[in-house]
Order: structure tokens, then C-alpha cells, then sequence
């Protein structure tokens, strides 16, 4: 877990970070989480004057934010959580926001990361899975029932290898970091190579590398086109762990998109500029939103 004091135009204040425990089960994470709280708004109170005037939270999964609801997480074991009742209790009656985990950090990218200013961007993180983020005019869609933006779960590859979500050749069996370790692992032999030694063998040549690679750039490259023909975003900023390679996926990526794009406008596709405070960031700027501040330092990009 990550948290963070956050003022009023997105800087940090305050970072701490500790173990989920969810070795313990779902209602020791739960605990974690509200003790966790408590004792940053005690920080905050001790250490700056006053306590915490608002709190947002980001998890992961299915959440029903209206409600303020973790509706189920498979990693934590969650199922219809009222966190965000049980934060606002346990902090005293505070308003308390409760994001999901990507669209909160796509949040941060775009109002005070890598799309500051742009009026539509999406956010791409490419780590275990794949999900996105859409941007609009300085807040992100939820969509009817809160799963906008899950572009990893895009055919691209129909028939492909299967998912667990159900479908074959979804974007994310192909070019999440974890698609990429498992396919390097079988190129080089060694199970545990990872997307980041697949990254070093790609810049020293190797050939194996080099195709695992680009198989995984010409999927990512086919997700994203259908992305950008559906929402026109002026940004595509891509982060997570695969995004660390830099420039070499970068360069091969934004070739691959120019060349599959035949009427659409092609966006800038940057690197997110966050790292993994952008979800701290996010939950904080969630927490602003309720207080009627929304912070922007940059004049929009049209």
C-alpha cells in the first residue's frame, strides 16, 4: 500500500508506503487500510497543524464509486466492500472518495503528469494486465457501469491464446510486461527472465529478443489504433513497468502506430511522467475534487 498528504495543487506532501497483508485475508487488508489512514491523518494533524480536510482511496478491481464500494478485487479477496463508509468513519466523518487503481493514476497523469493540459488523453499502464484511462476535460470516464477503459481486453489477435477473462487474443495476453516475461522466458530458456532482461537483450541484439519484442509492439500497436479511432485523444501516455524500456518501445511503437493509422489524427504518445506516486497523486486530487478544488497549473492543449 502507498498513501500520501497531498495539498492543494497535487504536490506531496507526505509519503509512506507498507504491506498489504493480504496473506491475512481480505478483512485484514481492509484493517490495514483504515489503520493506515488513521495514523496519516494523525501524521498530517501533528505535523502540519491540522488534519486531513478530505481522503480519497484507489484500489483495484471492480468498484462502484457512486456508492463508494469495492464491488470485487481477486487479488484481495474483496467482495462489496462499503470503504469508503468505513474510511469516512473511522476519519471522523470526513468526505472520502474511493477510485479504481488506474483511472485514479490516468487522473494524475492528466491534470499534473505527462498530459497536463490536454483537453482528451488516455492512459495506458502496461504492468501485470493491461487497462486504461480516459481523459476528458479534466476528469476520467467511469463509463455506465465503471469499466471504461479496460483496452486490454481488446481482440487483437482473434482465435489467440486465452484469457482469463474469457475471450482469445485479447491485447493484454500479448503485451503487458507479464505476457512479455512469459513469452522471453520460453525464447531464452530461463523462467525467470523477466520484460526488463527482454528489454537489454532487445538493445544488444539479440535476435530472439528482437521478435519476442516486436510481436509484443505490433499487438500494443493494433489495441491502441482501435483506441485512438474510438476516442480521438490529443495525448496517449503510456506508463507501467513495460514503459521503463524508454525508448526502446517508444521509438518501435510510435513507427508501428504512424503506420497503421490512415485517416485518424495520430496523438502524441509520451511516457508517463508519474511513476508509481501517480496513484497516491490521484487519490489525493479525488480527495480535492470533494472540497471544490481542482487543481490546474497548465494552459490546455488544443
Amino acid at each position: 500500500m502507498k498513501a500520501a498528504l497531498a495539498g492543494p495543487g497535487g504536490e506531496l506532501l507526505h509519503q509512506a508506503r507498507r504491506a498489504t497483508g493480504r496473506d491475512r485475508g481480505p478483512e485484514a487488508v481492509v484493517a490495514g487500510i483504515l489503520d493506515f489512514a488513521s495514523e496519516l491523518r494523525a501524521y498530517g494533524a501533528d505535523r502540519f497543524g491540522e488534519p486531513a480536510r478530505a481522503a480519497g482511496v484507489a484500489v483495484p478491481g471492480i468498484i462502484d464509486e457512486e456508492h463508494g464500494t469495492a464491488v470485487y478485487a481477486a487479488n484481495l479477496g474483496w467482495r462489496d466492500v462499503p470503504l469508503r463508509a468505513l474510511l469516512g468513519e473511522r476519519l471522523g466523518g470526513i468526505p472520502v472518495a474511493l477510485g479504481h487503481d488506474v483511472r485514479t493514476g490516468g487522473l494524475a497523469e492528466g491534470r499534473i503528469g505527462a498530459g497536463q493540459g490536454a483537453d482528451r488523453f488516455l492512459f495506458v499502464p502496461l504492468g501485470t494486465g493491461i487497462a486504461g484511462a480516459i481523459g476528458i476535460d479534466g476528469r476520467v470516464e467511469s463509463g455506465a457501469h465503471g469499466f471504461a477503459g479496460e483496452i486490454g481486453h481488446v481482440v487483437v489477435r482473434p482465435g489467440g491464446t486465452p484469457c482469463p477473462c474469457g475471450q482469445r487474443g485479447c491485447l493484454e495476453r500479448y503485451a503487458s510486461a507479464s505476457a512479455v516475461s512469459q513469452a522471453w522466458g520460453e525464447a531464452c530458456g530461463d523462467p525467470d527472465a523477466d520484460a526488463a532482461d527482454c528489454a537489454k537483450a532487445v538493445e544488444s541484439g539479440d535476435a530472439r529478443a528482437l521478435a519476442v519484442w516486436q510481436e509484443a509492439v505490433d499487438a500494443l500497436a493494433d489495441g491502441l489504433v482501435t483506441a485512438l479511432t474510438l476516442l480521438d485523444p490529443r495525448v496517449l501516455i503510456i506508463g507501467g513497468g513495460l514503459a521503463e524500456a524508454g525508448e526502446t518501445l517508444f521509438t518501435p511503437l510510435r513507427d508501428a502506430v504512424r503506420r497503421r493509422v490512415t485517416f485518424q489524427k495520430l496523438p502524441e504518445i509520451v511516457p508517463a511522467a508519474l511513476g508509481d506516486t501517480a496513484g497516491c497523486l490521484g487519490a489525493g486530487l479525488l480527495a480535492w475534487d470533494l472540497l471544490g478544488t481542482i487543481p490546474t497549473t497548465a494552459t490546455p492543449r488544443r
